[in-house]
């Protein structure tokens, strides 16, 4: 079977955006994939600015295929700057029509990355209340 990339996964997949790690995130979300062997996490770093929670900084940590690194960088380019309220919309269908596309065996990565920063922003509200 051959798989079809989008030019924008394969530009993504070689040259990610936000990759690393942020040291003292107050939000980190991890997810993985038994099946694939894909894990992701996410670091968020939240900022208050007039009222609101808005993401400041944000990154990625992944193992796995090539979409799944261009769906971690993708969504940490679709969730920097953005409230946390915005931010919790972002969906699987929102990074992967970003990408160009991906083909259907591969939206399990999308799902993921949208789990790791749903995980992640769960993280920073639950620590947040303490």
């Amino acid at each position: 079977m051959t798989l079809e990339y989008s030019k924008k996964v394969k530009e993504y997949f070689l040259h990610p955006k936000n990759m690393g790690e942020i040291k003292d995130a107050n939000g980190i979300g991890k997810i993985g994939n038994p099946i694939c062997g894909d894990v992701m996490v996410i670091y968020i770093k939240v900022e208050k600015k007039k009222g609101k929670e808005i993401i400041k900084d944000i990154k990625f940590k992944a193992f796995g295929c090539a979409a799944a690194i261009a769906t971690s960088s993708m969504i940490t380019e679709l969730a920097k700057g953005k409230t946390i309220e915005e931010a919790k919309k972002i969906g699987l269908r929102d990074i992967a029509e970003s990408l160009g596309g991906l083909p259907n065996i591969k939206m399990h990565c999308s799902s993921m990355a949208e789990k790791a920063l749903k995980k992640a922003i769960e993280n920073y509200i639950e620590e947040k209340k303490e």
